[in-house]
């Protein structure tokens, strides 16, 4: 069995394991949950404690993405 690191916004996968660990409050929020669950076709195996992902459901908090694309557009 071959493990591939495939990115692709929007891709679904027939299979997803999905690692959570204790980290940062600011990255375990439901949409990186919700990301996860849409991502598998057939199976989602979550790693993770469960008090970890009980946060996540509860944790609506969205932030702003600073990803510095404006300044990349305007300085090309």
């Amino acid at each position: 069995m071959q493990l591939q690191y495939i990115r692709h916004n929007g891709s679904e996968f027939d299979v997803v394991i999905m690692v959570v660990p204790p980290s940062s409050s600011m990255l375990l929020t439901r949409n990186l949950l919700y990301t996860g669950l849409t991502r598998a076709k057939k199976l989602l195996i979550l790693i993770s404690q469960d008090k970890i992902i009980e946060f996540m459901i509860k944790n609506v908090d969205s932030k702003k993405r600073n990803t510095g694309l404006m300044y990349k557009l305007k300085n090309q």
